[in-house]
This record gives structure tokens, sequence and C-alpha cells, in this order.
């Protein structure tokens, strides 16, 4: 067993909940963020693809950034955050629909053209894969900047999806949690 996955099953025990098919991690991953247990984190996922010749780490504006920079630093290359909203400095950008099921709202998601260059090897990034709706937004963007999608990784799975490397899954989740 990782460290990562030690580390996150222990405090998932402690502090964790399931509510239907929501992952309520508030107090460690995506509200208040512990910084040791991203680096354990950003450690395991870099470890898994630090040979697949990544350029740069794509993920969504907002809790996907605390995982995205932990794998980059530990890779020692870039990430990009697709915004939410589009600043007035962005003049030419790459676009995309996401929908989120956990906030139940849709948003665009905005990168530039000058942080996302054609022919470059991403690795996508985020903390939960549910539906993959960021994932395919994402993808999307990849695509309009005639980059490559090398690879994607989340700390929680909660799809049937066994191509997304996670540490952890929501059906083991479910095992660890207590009864009411």
């Amino acid at each position: 067993m990782t460290a990562a996955r030690q580390a996150l099953i222990q405090r998932f025990r402690e502090e964790g909940s399931i509510q239907g098919d929501i992952v309520k991690v508030d107090s460690f991953l995506n509200h208040m963020v512990d910084p040791a247990l991203m680096r354990v984190v950003g450690q395991d996922l870099a470890e898994r693809f630090k040979s697949n010749g990544i350029n740069k780490i794509l993920t969504a504006e907002s809790s996907g950034i605390m995982v995205a920079q932990a794998v980059a630093t530990e890779l020692n290359i870039p990430f990009i955050f697709a915004k939410k909203k589009r600043s007035v400095t962005m003049k030419k950008f790459y676009t995309a629909s996401s929908y989120s099921y956990t906030k139940q709202e849709a948003t665009t998601l905005y990168v530039s053209h000058e942080v996302l260059q054609p022919g470059e090897r991403i690795l996508f990034i985020d903390d939960f894969f549910a539906k993959g709706t960021t994932l395919k937004a994402l993808t999307e963007i990849i695509r309009q900047a005639r980059a490559e999608l090398a690879g994607c990784a989340v700390i929680i799975n909660k799809s049937k999806r066994e191509d997304i490397e996670s540490i952890l899954h929501l059906n083991e989740l479910k095992t660890l949690q207590k009864p009411k």
C-alpha cells in the first residue's frame, strides 16, 4: 500500500464521509487542504507518469489546483488551470463547457493560447473523477490546441472507468465508512 493511499484512508476514517455519491473530505482535501497530505499525493501520482514525457499538467479551477501543483512540483513541470472566467488579458483562448453535478451548475472553461502549445503532452489532474464532464471539456481544449492528452489522474475515482489513474476508488471508501 502506498504512503498516499494509507494517509488518505486514515484521514477518511477520521474525518471523511459519504453522502450518496458525494464524498465529503472538506477538512483535508477540497475546502481546507493539508499540504503534507498533498505532498504525498503528488509524489504518488507523479511516480506513475514520470516516464511518460509529460510537458504540462492541466486541471480546472479550483479544486484541481492543489493536486496539479503537487504533481507538477514532483515532475518539475508547469501546470495550467483552466479558468472559469476570462480575464481581460486573455486575448486568444481555447474554451469548452463543463457541468458540475456537485455544484449543480454549468461553467465555461478558458485556457490562453499563450500557455498551451501544439504538440505538448498533457496530463489531466483533478481531485475527483465522477461523470467525466471536466475531463471532456479539457480534452476539447487540448484538441483545440493540437496538443495530446497523455494521461489522466485523480485522487478519488467515483466512476467505473479503469483508464483513470487514482489513489482510491469510491467503492473502497464505501467499505471504510462507519455505519450510522
